[in-house]
C-alpha cells in the first residue's frame, strides 16, 4: 500500500484552510461537468443534479426579481453561462443513461425522467410531443429572442452613451457638486453598468442557442432509442418508439422547464428600468391606482350580466377586483394621513446647530439662468473645461494648489449676468451673450462693427457684441474675437491672479511645507516650526504672492529665512529676505537672461525726503504731507503710463526701505506698476534707467 508523504498531506490542509469556499466551489463544478459528460452517471444521482438544476434556476429568477438596478446582478451573465452548461451536460448525461437502460422500463432513467415523461402528460407521448414543442416555442421564438433583442438595443445605446455620462461627471467634479472619491465611485458605477449590458447582448445567445440544442436532443434520443430498442434489444417498431419517446419527451422536459425559467429571468433583466427599488416594490407602486381597479371590475361585472355569458366566472372575478381597489384605496388614505402627520412633525420648529453653518466657497461663480447651457457640457459648454485649464495654469505658475470653483445658477442674477467671488466676497461682475461673441478693441482697428456696444469686463476695454459668422471679419478689421465661455474665464484668470494671496492659507501652506519636507528634510525639520511658526510662514508667502511673485522656489524662500528668523519678527523685513532670494526669478518676470531691463527711479533729493518720513513713522503709521503723496502719486502714474505705451514693463526701482511703504500706497493705485529694491535685481542685471521722478513740493525745495 503506497502511503501519502506528512509534508504533502500538512501542505494540502494549510492550503484548504487558506482558500475560501467559493474559490475550491467553482472548479469542483468544472470538474463535476466534465465527469458527468465523460463519466455514465447512476440515476440516483441524475435525479439529484435534475433537482438540482430546477432549483438554481428558480433562484436565478427570483434573484432578478428581487434586484434593485439591472447591472447590481452583474454576476448574472456569468451565472447563466454555468446554468446553461449544467443543463447541457445534464442532457449528454441522461441521453447516455436512457439509450443504455431504457429498455428495462419507463423508471430505468431515473424517477425525475419517468415522471415528466409519464405524469406530466398522463403517459401519452404524442402529448408530451406537443407540450414540448409548445415550451419551445414560447422559449425560443417570444422570450429568448424578445430578450436578445433588448439586450441588442440597450448594449448599443449604453455604449454610445458612455462618453456623456463620463463628461456629466467631470463636470459636476470641477463645479464642486461632488467630489474626487464621489467621482470615482460614479466613474466605476458607470463602467459596469457599460460591462455588464454588453456581457448581457452576448449572454442573451447562451439562451437562444440552448433552446435550439433541446430541438435537437429531443429529435436525436427518440431516432437513437427507436434503433437501440429495435437493434439492440429486439423490442418491436412500436414498442420502442413509446418507450423511447416517452424516455426523451420527460428528457427534454426536464430540462426545458429550467431553461424556460432561466430566459424568463434574462427578460427581465433586461426589460427592467434601472432604480433603487426591486421589481416588487416597483410593481406594487405603480399598479397602486384605484380608478383602473375600479374601472376593471365594473367592465368585468358588465360583461358577467350579458345574456350567454359565464356569469360565475365574470361576476366572481369583478368582485375581487373591486376588493382589491378597495383596499388600494384604504392603503392610499393610511399613508397620505401617515406622510401629512410626518410633515407636521417637520415642520416643527427646531434649534439651529452646526450643521446650518456653512462656510463660504474659496472661489465661487454665480451665473444667470441664460448662462447655464456654458456650463452644461451636453449642450456644448466649454467653460467648466476653461477653467480647468486655468486652474492647472495658475497652479504651476504661483506655485500653490489652486481651490475648485464652485459654479452655481443664481435666479437673483440677471439672465446674462454672473459674478466671481472669492471667499464669499463679490470681486467681480459683468454680464455676456451666450449666442454672440465679444469683438474687443485692440488698440488699432481699421473699421467699425455692427452690434450691441459695450466694455471687457476684464480690463474695461471698447467692445461689441457681434453675431458669430461675423468673426473672421471682425478679425480682419483688427479686433481680438473670443466667445463668452472665453470672456468669463478671462475675467477669472484677472481675478485670480490678483487675489491669490486671498487663497493661501495655513493649510495650504502646510501642504507645500510637508511636499518639500519630503525632498528637503533636514532643511524643513531646522526650521519649522522651531525658529518659523507656519503662521508667520504664511503671512510671508500672501505678501509674496499679493506682489506677483511665484512661490514655486520655497526650498529658496525657506534658504534665506533660515539665518534670519529667530532675530527677525517683523513681517515685512522677512519679505524682504525672501524676495532677494527670489531676485532672479522676479526680474525674469520682465526681461529674459541677458537683455537690458528698463527701470524708473527716484530723484535722489526726493529719496532723501522719503527715507527721513519713513524714519518718523511709528508702528507702520508713516505721515506723508498730502501734497508730496498727491505729487509722487501723479509723477509716477504719469511714468509708469509711458512706460506701458512703450510696450514696457512698469518697473520702480529704490532702497530696500522704501521698497515695502511704496509698493503698498502705489501698487493699488497705479495699475501695471511694480516696486523692486536694488537688493533684489542680480548683479549681472543691465540695467536702463528712463526716468528719474521728482515731485515739487515745498518740503523737496527746502531740502
Amino acid at each position: 500500500m503506497t502511503s501519502i508523504p506528512f509534508d504533502l498531506m500538512s501542505n494540502l490542509r494549510q492550503l484548504g484552510k487558506k482558500l475560501p469556499l467559493e474559490a475550491v466551489a467553482i472548479p469542483i463544478g468544472f470538474l463535476l461537468l466534465l465527469g458527468m459528460l465523460l463519466l455514465p452517471v447512476p440515476p440516483l444521482v441524475l435525479d439529484l443534479f435534475f433537482t438540482f438544476n430546477i432549483a438554481i434556476s428558480l433562484v436565478i429568477l427570483f434573484l432578478a426579481i428581487a434586484a434593485a438596478r439591472p447591472f447590481s446582478f452583474s454576476v448574472f451573465p456569468t451565472v447563466l453561462l454555468f446554468a446553461t452548461l449544467l443543463r447541457l451536460a445534464l442532457n449528454v448525461a441522461s441521453t447516455r443513461v436512457v439509450l443504455s437502460l431504457g429498455h428495462e422500463g419507463p423508471d430505468a432513467a431515473g424517477q425525475v425522467i419517468e415522471a415528466f415523461g409519464s405524469v406530466l402528460v398522463a403517459g401519452n407521448y404524442v402529448v408530451g410531443i406537443v407540450v414540448f414543442a409548445i415550451l419551445v416555442i414560447i422559449n425560443f421564438v417570444v422570450v429568448t429572442k424578445g430578450a436578445g433583442r433588448v439586450s441588442e438595443v440597450t448594449a448599443r445605446f449604453t455604449l454610445d452613451a458612455l462618453p456623456g455620462k463620463q463628461m456629466a461627471v467631470d463636470a459636476d467634479l470641477a463645479a464642486g457638486l461632488i467630489n474626487q472619491e464621489q467621482a470615482r465611485a460614479r466613474r466605476r458605477e458607470i463602467t459596469s453598468e457599460a460591462d455588464f449590458y454588453g456581457s448581457m447582448d452576448g449572454a442573451s445567445k447562451f439562451v437562444r442557442g440552448d433552446a435550439i440544442a433541446g430541438i435537437l436532443i429531443l429529435i436525436i434520443n427518440i431516432i437513437g432509442g427507436i434503433l437501440v430498442g429495435t437493434v439492440q434489444h429486439d423490442m418491436s417498431m412500436s414498442a420502442a418508439g413509446e418507450r423511447y419517446t416517452t424516455l426523451a419527451v420527460g428528457d427534454g422536459l426536464v430540462a426545458q422547464v429550467p431553461a424556460l425559467l432561466l430566459s424568463i429571468a434574462t427578460a427581465i433583466i433586461v426589460t427592467r428600468v434601472s432604480g433603487e427599488e426591486s421589481l416588487h416594490n416597483q410593481t406594487s407602486e405603480q399598479f397602486n391606482n384605484t380608478e383602473a381597479w375600479w374601472l376593471t371590475a365594473c367592465i368585468l361585472a358588465l360583461l358577467g350580466v350579458i345574456p350567454g355569458m359565464p356569469h360565475i366566472a365574470f361576476l366572481t372575478l369583478a368582485a375581487i377586483t373591486a376588493g382589491a381597489a378597495w383596499v388600494l384605496a384604504r392603503l392610499r388614505e393610511e399613508n397620505r394621513l401617515a406622510e401629512t402627520k410626518s410633515d407636521d412633525t417637520l415642520a416643527t420648529p427646531k434649534d439651529l446647530s452646526w450643521s446650518d453653518v456653512q462656510q463660504a466657497d474659496a472661489i465661487g461663480l454665480e451665473v444667470g439662468y441664460a448662462l447655464v447651457s456654458l456650463i452644461d457640457t451636453q449642450q456644448g459648454g466649454s467653460l467648466v473645461t476653461r477653467i480647468r485649464g486655468i486652474r492647472k495654469k495658475l497652479t504651476y505658475e504661483l506655485g500653490f494648489l489652486i481651490p475648485q470653483v464652485h459654479i452655481r445658477d443664481n435666479l437673483d442674477l440677471r439672465p446674462e449676468a454672473y459674478q466671481i467671488m472669492v471667499n464669499g466676497v463679490v470681486i467681480g461682475r459683468g454680464e455676456v451673450k451666450p449666442t454672440r461673441e465679444l469683438a474687443i478693441h485692440s488698440g488699432v482697428v481699421h473699421g467699425e462693427l455692427q452690434g450691441v456696444r459695450t466694455k471687457d469686463p476684464t480690463f474695461g476695454l471698447e467692445a461689441v457684441w457681434i453675431d458669430p459668422a461675423q468673426r473672421d471679419y471682425a478679425r480682419s478689421l483688427g479686433y481680438t474675437v473670443v466667445d463668452a465661455s472665453t470672456t468669463i474665464a478671462t475675467h477669472l484668470n484677472k481675478i485670480l491672479q490678483d487675489n491669490c494671496s486671498l487663497l493661501l492659507g495655513h493649510d495650504e501652506t502646510q501642504q507645500l511645507v510637508d511636499k518639500l519636507a519630503a525632498v528637503t528634510p533636514k532643511l524643513v525639520e531646522e526650521l519649522i516650526p522651531k525658529k518659523l511658526s507656519i503662521g508667520v510662514l504664511t503671512q510671508v508667502l500672501q505678501n509674496l504672492l499679493a506682489e506677483g511673485v511665484s512661490i514655486r522656489d520655497l526650498r529658496g524662500v525657506l534658504l534665506a529665512l533660515a539665518p534670519v528668523a529667530e532675530k527677525v519678527q517683523d513681517i515685512d523685513e522677512l519679505t524682504g529676505v525672501a524676495r532677494i532670494a527670489l531676485g532672479r526669478m522676479i526680474v525674469q518676470q520682465y526681461v529674459q537672461y541677458g537683455d537690458e531691463l528698463s527701470v524708473m527711479t527716484l530723484a535722489p533729493e526726493l529719496e532723501q525726503v522719503l527715507h527721513a518720513t519713513v524714519r518718523r513713522g511709528q508702528g507702520g503709521n508713516i505721515p506723508v504731507e498730502p501734497e508730496l503723496a498727491e505729487g509722487l502719486l501723479r509723477s509716477v502714474s504719469k511714468a509708469s503710463q509711458d512706460e506701458l505705451n512703450s510696450d514696457r514693463p512698469a518697473l520702480l526701482v529704490t532702497s530696500p526701505t522704501l521698497r515695502p511703504w511704496l509698493s503698498r500706497i502705489l501698487r493699488p493705485r497705479i495699475p501695471g506698476l511694480s516696486v523692486l529694491s536694488y537688493a533684489e535685481l542680480p548683479e549681472d542685471t543691465n540695467l536702463r534707467v528712463n526716468t528719474s521722478i521728482t515731485v515739487q513740493t515745498r518740503q523737496t525745495a527746502a531740502a
